[in-house]
């Protein structure tokens, strides 16, 4: 998140649980937008903002109202309308993890196209707050199966997109339904005649917040950006590392750990390359500049903040590994190739959840961000080839090889062999550590239209007829098992147990897209899938990286999270993945048996 001040969020008031989330996602700053609307709505005030999707409005009302909020009471005490099903669970997701040392916190996303039994289920074990699209809050409240009349604060999320979908009625309505005394807070990106009286009918002497869009397209920068899917996102970088020709560059991630992280993975794959975050002190800081500056350094991986107004000449791309959390922080962020004139490159890495912000950002920048595909195999081996010949070419024009020139010489003579052989083999020889041919797996690159989780499927989660998969070695074989070995996971799979079944109102395609969704993989490596009635079984690949399997282990599907654990063959009681010392995490408290198992291979 990118700011024009020096104000931290310590500074801004936020009750310690929500202050110490916000610390662990690793947010140094808070944009305009929420430094202006925290404060107020700390104070109970009612707020009027004039916002573009992707300045960071989420957090703004997100993070003081769940300050406010008293999770000693089970009953809905803030409800959040959102025009779309997609930007509901976005901000449910969001309040979620903003909620996360919040004792007894839960929250409840309400939209249609889900199964109302399932809402019904999840409404009467309480929630204290909702979020949910105007249509779908309506019908429960004609229901009576939500009531309104403790809540304490309502949000009006994106109110102009609203009223162009026809909600606004509706929208009234439910404004009705709630207390007087309610904290109202109504963002819209525009603000229409409509929009404005509603603010005035609804709205106590609100605060009035505009954030002014300072973005503007960066016509020196040529953007580009890869979808994640199915690659674990270390490997692309490591290939487009390999494919561009830069001179030096900066890759940006999210929090502070991160570019440690990455620096070490990187500096391990023979890149010279320096974290730079808000924890370094000035001299460190000064020093990796000036090592990027000089030449003796070639990548940082840097936060936001940390790199504002860094300033060097080599800098001739920027990789944005973590999509940036708004707008300008990504205009910020480009900002730093292309400068004076010259020409620059920027590589932005977007998971298909994260498909909304790069059409904001498009919007906002007013330029197409065209995708790419990672270099493949042949890609590499010629640019290592025309790597190899210009280091060979270099050497003949500025070394005195007269020595070595009598040396291979007296080698032909002894062993009476050509000069291609002898050639051939000191290549061989030099190129060892890093062949001019790679020999590791060509990434798994399958151009396709993007699939609704769960679409193809039949009832058990798994691929309907005449569905293929090209799971390593099973090839073009169907996915669905063969007579007799159902209880087998396929060669390359892992069985894992997640802790959500039927009584919780689960479908395979629930799984299905919260799986792909967050791990970034395609459906089609997504195995057989089976409910019970408290828990199911899924088949993923087992060579998935294992931070992928601890991020699963806390994704949430109908209202309660997968906490994935690893299967052995025939098993049904659950194993956890992984140690504590890698998750980090309190070991589940589940029944297990006391042998140990290995965790999924990188």
């Amino acid at each position: 998140m990118s700011t024009d001040t020096d104000l931290q969020f310590s500074q801004l008031g936020l009750a310690a649980p929500i202050l110490k989330a916000v610390q662990e996602v690793g947010y140094e700053a808070p944009s305009p937008i929420q430094a202006q609307s925290i404060p107020p709505l700390l104070e109970g005030r009612d707020l009027l903002g004039q916002a573009q999707t992707g300045t960071g409005k989420t957090a703004a009302f997100a993070l003081p109202l769940l300050s406010r909020l008293d999770v000693g009471l089970k009953h809905p005490q803030m409800l959040v309308l959102a025009p779309t099903r997609e930007l509901a669970i976005q901000v449910a997701e969001a309040m979620q993890t903003y909620a996360r040392h919040l004792k007894g916190f839960h929250i409840l996303p309400i939209y249609g196209g889900q199964s109302m039994g399932i809402q019904l289920k999840q409404l009467r074990r309480g929630a204290q707050v909702i979020v949910g699209t105007p249509g779908r809050v309506l019908d429960h409240l004609n229901r009576k199966t939500l009531k309104l009349d403790k809540l304490t604060s309502l949000v009006l999320d994106e109110a102009d997109e609203m009223l162009r979908m026809g909600f606004i009625d509706d929208v009234e309505t439910i404004l009705d339904h709630s207390p007087d005394e309610r904290q109202v807070v109504l963002f819209s990106a525009t603000m229409p005649d409509v929009i404005r009286r509603v603010a005035n009918k609804y709205l106590k002497d609100p605060i009035e917040i505009r954030i002014k869009n300072k973005t503007a397209t960066v016509s020196t920068v040529d953007q580009r950006y890869w979808q994640v899917s199915g690659t674990h996102k270390l490997d692309a970088l490591t290939r487009i590392l390999e494919a561009e020709d830069f001179q030096a560059m900066i890759i940006f991630v999210r929090t502070k750990t991160s570019t440690v992280d990455l620096a070490e993975k990187l500096e391990a794959r023979g890149y010279s390359t320096s974290a730079l975050n808000g924890d370094m002190n000035q001299p460190l800081r000064e020093k990796a500049v000036n090592r990027l500056k000089k030449g003796t350094l070639d990548i940082i991986v840097a936060t936001d903040v940390a790199a504002r107004g860094l300033d060097v000449e080599r800098i001739t791309h920027v990789i944005n590994y973590d999509i940036p959390n708004d707008t300008e922080a990504y205009v910020h962020r480009i900002g730093r190739t292309g400068r004076a004139g010259r020409k620059g490159s920027a590589i932005l890495f977007v998971a298909p959840r994260e498909k909304r912000m790069l059409r904001s950002i498009e919007r906002a920048t007013r330029q197409a961000i065209e995708p790419m595909t990672l270099p493949s195999r042949n890609d590499i081996k010629n640019r290592r080839v025309i790597q190899f010949k210009e280091l060979i070419s270099e050497t003949l024009e500025s070394q005195n090889l007269s020595f070595f020139e009598e040396v291979i010489d007296g080698f032909q003579q002894e062993k009476n062999v050509g000069m291609s052989e002898v050639c051939a083999a000191l290549t061989y020889l030099l190129q060892k550590d890093r062949p001019l041919q790679p020999v590791e797996k060509d990434i798994k690159i399958k151009p396709q239209r993007e699939r609704e989780p769960g679409e193809g499927r039949d009832a058990r989660g798994r691929p309907e007829r005449g569905e293929r998969s090209e799971r390593g070695r099973g090839g073009d074989r169907e996915r669905k098992p063969r007579r007799g070995a159902e209880d087998k996971p396929s060669e390359g799979m892992q069985r894992f147990r997640i802790e959500v079944g039927r009584d919780d109102g689960v479908q395979p395609k629930h799984i299905v897209g919260a799986i792909a969704n967050e791990a970034g993989l395609d459906s089609y490596n997504i195995g057989q899938i089976k409910l019970h009635e408290s828990y199911s079984t899924v088949d993923l690949p087992s060579d998935m990286p294992r931070e992928v399997f601890k991020h699963l282990r806390k994704v949430w599907v109908c209202s309660k999270q997968l906490q994935i654990t690893k299967l052995e063959e025939g098993e049904r009681a659950p194993k956890r993945a992984f140690s504590k010392a890698d998750s980090g995490d309190k070991p589940l408290k589940v029944k297990r048996k006391k042998n140990k198992s290995r965790p999924p291979t990188e």
